[in-house]
């Protein structure tokens, strides 16, 4: 892919981003806060999935594989 259009796609994303928050009416100051705020945001909900949503698939599998009979890890 050529440089130039990787660069013009990730203007375009941007700019899309800016006009589906409507952050392009904010002035440069509360831009930055806005920013600041939503990759904090973001970050803290991929950390959290990253964390606790294999905890509760474990946890779902073993409830549905004692519920559809299946034998547990110990057993003879």
């Amino acid at each position: 892919m050529d440089l130039k259009r990787v660069k013009d796609y990730i203007y375009w994303l941007y700019y899309q981003y800016l006009l589906v928050t409507c952050s392009y009416v904010l002035e440069p100051w509360e831009q930055s806060m806005f920013h600041t705020i939503t990759v904090t945001v973001v970050a803290m909900v991929v950390y959290t999935a990253y964390v606790f949503v294999p905890i509760h698939v474990r946890l779902a599998l073993e409830f549905f594989s004692q519920i559809f009979g299946a034998q547990p890890d110990g057993a003879v």
